[in-house]
């Protein structure tokens, strides 16, 4: 019988390992090195930062900047102005809009003073408050003929501030703060109040009563008007 033959191949020599058998051609590939993984990260690098978005298209030139600015100014000066604007009419009375700077005078209810209507249940000899000059109760004079002195008498003491009442059976305003008295025209008689106290003119124009500043000399004492 003829004996086998086997070809002269290249023997390849196998090695054991703890994972199975491999050859000694697989063991002469060479390895990827850290040279090899350094340019491959180096080239994702490069790429991610090619890809990125340039930084000036990020950034609003300078027009649409000035234009955000305006409108948050706006946005926020509307509000602004619509909560002032209250304020500003709450500490400034509105006036009559006459040039000499009269006010039309306000009774309790805040209503115009009509000289004709204030008369009929108002009589002789009497005092009563009513909104004068820069808010302060001013006295309205019925004198003893029915018609409207031409003056009206600021009621704040000239003490320490208090409003002075009209003490109608005594004849004369007395200060229940510090008991300051004065006549019924309102010239100081009894201190601790210094001075009488201020006039304002009341004239009727259209048929309400305006008070106008008290500029000219004092006919109850003859001396210029301290207020003014």
């Amino acid at each position: 019988m003829a004996a086998s033959t086997l070809s002269h191949a290249t023997p390849c020599k196998l090695h054991s390992s703890k994972n199975g058998i491999f050859s000694s051609s697989q063991a002469l590939l060479p390895k990827p090195t850290r040279t090899h993984l350094s340019r491959r990260e180096k080239n994702l690098r490069i790429t991610c930062q090619a890809t990125s978005i340039p930084a000036d298209d990020r950034v609003p030139d300078m027009g649409k900047r000035q234009l955000m600015n305006l409108l948050l100014l706006g946005a926020i000066s509307l509000p602004t102005a619509g909560m002032l604007i209250p304020y500003a009419t709450f500490f400034a009375p509105p006036g009559s809009g006459d040039a000499g700077g009269g006010i039309v005078a306000k009774d309790a209810l805040g209503n115009d003073v009509i000289a004709a209507e204030w008369l009929k249940t108002h009589g002789p000899g009497d005092r009563t408050l009513t909104q004068g000059l820069k808010g302060d109760p001013t006295y309205l004079v019925v004198q003893n003929d029915r018609t409207l002195a031409t003056y009206g008498i600021n009621a704040v003491c000239t003490h320490l501030g208090c409003v002075v009442p009209w003490n109608a059976a005594q004849n004369k305003f007395i200060c229940p703060c510090h008991g300051s008295q004065y006549n019924n025209q309102g010239r100081v008689v009894r201190g601790p109040a210094p001075l009488s106290l201020a006039l304002a003119h009341a004239d009727v124009e259209d048929g309400k009563v305006v008070f106008v500043p008290w500029v000219e000399t004092d006919f109850r004492t003859s001396d210029a008007p301290w207020w003014s």
